[in-house]
């Protein structure tokens, strides 16, 4: 069967097969092709189970941990596959001349994608939205997405529960086996627990329970500064939600992942490219480079040697494009596709060095602020998924901890809304801590301002303003978002029912939140309200900081220069008259004639008469004054005296 938005020809085969199926290994770069039984069951690698406890742990992780009252943990019922290998026939073998045409064909319509794909700047602009997991074109675009993650899968109930932690390549068995992934009777509530972003687990995660392209999209293209937001879907609820966190004084300032691009380095209007550039593969294999993911044969369709060969040809440079094409071949499409490419990378770096510039300036008497989105989704069968870009599962650690004690609201309730609910009220604990490190700043430098006005605070104080302005912008979303979970779930579950189908007339509508998590969801949302109360009292009371700080400058300069016009103006007459006498002329009856007491018989009475008259203001401003506190003392009087 063809794959899905995939062309087919008239016999009903696929015209874009996967990459990864297109021909094996050992053929020529001209002569691959594709068998049109490529997709046969036949030829698909067998799956045996086995004991999970057959294979060592990864040193490093934990092993599972099984609640006392638990009977059987997760880790227990998985099953692995075997390392048997899957030797296909050649390609090209068996196949008449008209299938021969065709399997070039749809090679060439192959090599044609991988240019695409090769594009940069405008052309992946208007791409199709959304994350398909089956599609090869998503296996090449987010296959360099690899990370050693860390599982939780926590089963409970109000009377049982049961932990599990996984790696990269156990998840992935889990996800693949129905059996192992089944829930058992007890089970109510199954909180998979996902630290770190690697695409092959989000791949099978996807798979296993349908979740939106949308939605994964948003996982591979969010970056710490979008806003948090609630997505409904008919088969689950997506929440994206911006964590803030206090990190270590001597780390990186946090703020700079505010800034940080998503995951694939792009826009949110491209088509997304790998995460990292891969490590040069241009030399030989060496032995270890047959060992499959799943332990198939180095020609399955799960060979990590064939995406190795897959990747060689998709990760050439300019120059190897060259030489492979010819010398004539300098105006080729693909050449240019390259050489724009380069330029879209070039200017990413460039302004990557632009914000580590600015970070770097900014460093200093800062608040430290991990800022990094958190992805849940929530489904009705009890399943909640939680994924957090950091490897590690120490910030969602509290709520494990609570499930853990039998007596506690998560435990007795067993309702999956209330763990969505416990894990945004950790989100919002976390960033009251951050409110509160801003208010201890904020009076830090008001007690500086106070003392002694510098401009090295005001510098501070202008640098906190904008943080604060930042997370102001990040944190009002998460209100919003919890208000409209309170508000509106049951609307806009209502909203994706297809009323025109007579099939869903009468369907009784059923939100994702339980009465009882709106009920908490009120505490959560007056938390986040004095949140952004406090961030504006915040910002607020830094503008004023400055704004005192730059008035009190101006103020003491015009003290300053009030005093040298008030010197000014009483040597000014003086200034005039030694000027006049201490003329060199020898008629001069004033001089020769007189002694200096005609200098002050002139020079006082013109004292008298400038100072007053350039003092005047100053001279009302004194009486005014004086007559109000004279006024002020007789009412003091006649109040005592009644």
């Amino acid at each position: 069967m063809p794959r899905e938005n995939s062309f087919t020809d008239s016999e009903g085969r696929s015209l874009t097969p996967d990459m990864e199926e297109q021909g094996d290994g050992r053929e020529s770069l001209e002569g691959m092709a594709v068998s049109p039984t490529y997709n046969s069951p036949a030829q698909r690698t067998p799956h045996v189970r086995m004991n999970a406890s057959s294979e060592p742990p990864r040193s490093g992780r934990p092993n599972p941990v099984t609640s006392p009252t638990s009977r059987q943990s997760i880790r227990s019922r998985m099953t692995h596959h075997t390392n048997a290998t899957n030797q296909r026939p050649s390609a090209w073998s068996g196949m008449t001349p008209l299938e021969k045409f065709r399997a070039a064909a749809r090679r060439v319509i192959a090599l044609h994608r991988s240019t695409t794909l090769l594009s940069g700047g405008g052309g992946r602009i208007g791409a199709e939205p959304g994350v398909n997991p089956r599609r090869a074109s998503a296996e090449a675009l987010y296959g360099h997405i690899r990370e050693d993650c860390e599982i939780e899968v926590v089963d409970y109930s109000s009377v049982r529960s049961s932990f599990g932690h996984m790696t990269n390549r156990e998840f992935i068995n889990l996800m693949g086996d129905p059996g192992a992934s089944q829930r058992d009777p007890w089970v109510k509530v199954r909180w998979i627990n996902i630290g770190g972003i690697s695409w092959d687990v989000i791949k099978a995660l996807s798979i296993k329970y349908d979740l939106h392209p949308l939605a994964l999209e948003d996982i591979f293209h969010t970056r710490s500064q979008n806003r948090s937001k609630a997505d409904y879907y008919p088969k689950h609820l997506f929440l994206r939600v911006l964590c803030h966190q206090l990190g270590e004084p001597d780390e990186l300032d946090g703020l700079s992942s505010s800034q940080s691009p998503t995951l694939t380095g792009e826009l949110r209007s491209a088509s997304p490219l790998p995460m990292e550039e891969p490590e040069d593969e241009s030399e030989d294999f060496n032995e270890k480079d047959d060992v499959t993911l799943h332990g198939s044969g180095p020609n399955s369709r799960q060979s990590t040697t064939r995406k190795k060969k897959r990747m060689l040809f998709l990760n050439k440079n300019e120059k190897d494009l060259e030489a492979m094409m010819g010398p004539d071949s300098s105006g080729s499409r693909l050449t240019k596709l390259m050489k724009a490419e380069g330029a879209v990378t070039q200017a990413r770096q460039k302004q990557e060095e632009h914000e580590i510039s600015l970070e770097a300036l900014k460093r200093g008497d800062r608040v430290n602020v991990k800022v990094s989105p958190m992805f849940l989704f929530l489904f009705r069968d009890g399943t909640v998924i939680s994924i957090h870009p950091t490897p590690n599962l120490s910030f969602t650690a509290p709520i494990s901890k609570r499930l853990r004690q039998r007596d506690t609201g998560l435990r007795t309730s067993a309702d999956p809304s209330m763990l969505v609910h416990a894990l945004l009220d950790l989100i919002v604990d976390n960033a009251l801590e951050v409110i509160d490190e801003y208010h201890k700043k904020i009076n830090k430098f008001e007690r500086a301002i106070l003392l002694k006005p510098q401009m090295k605070t005001v510098r501070s104080l202008h640098i906190l303003s904008g943080d604060l302005i930042l997370h102001k912008r990040t944190l009002e979303p998460i209100k919003t978002m919890i208000y409209g979970l309170r508000r509106y779930d049951l609307d806009r579950c209502a909203a994706l029912i297809d009323t025109s189908n007579p099939e869903n007339e009468g369907v009784k509508v059923v939100g994702f939140m339980s009465h009882k998590s709106k009920i908490y969801l009120a505490d959560v949302f007056d938390h986040m309200d004095y949140i952004l109360t406090s961030l504006d009292m915040f910002a607020g009371i830094a503008e004023n900081l400055i704004g005192y700080t730059f008035n009190l400058a101006s103020y003491e300069m015009n003290e300053v220069m009030r005093r040298l016009t008030l010197a000014t103006i009483i040597f000014l007459p003086l200034t005039l008259l030694t000027g006049y006498f201490g003329m060199n002329f020898n008629l001069m009856w004033s001089v020769q004639q007189n002694s200096d007491l005609l200098f002050w018989e002139i020079a006082i009475p013109l004292m008298v008469l400038i100072i007053p008259l350039f003092t005047l203001p100053d001279i009302k401003r004194a009486i005014h004054y004086v007559h109000k506190r004279m006024t002020t003392k007789k009412a003091i009087k006649v109040l005592f005296s009644q």
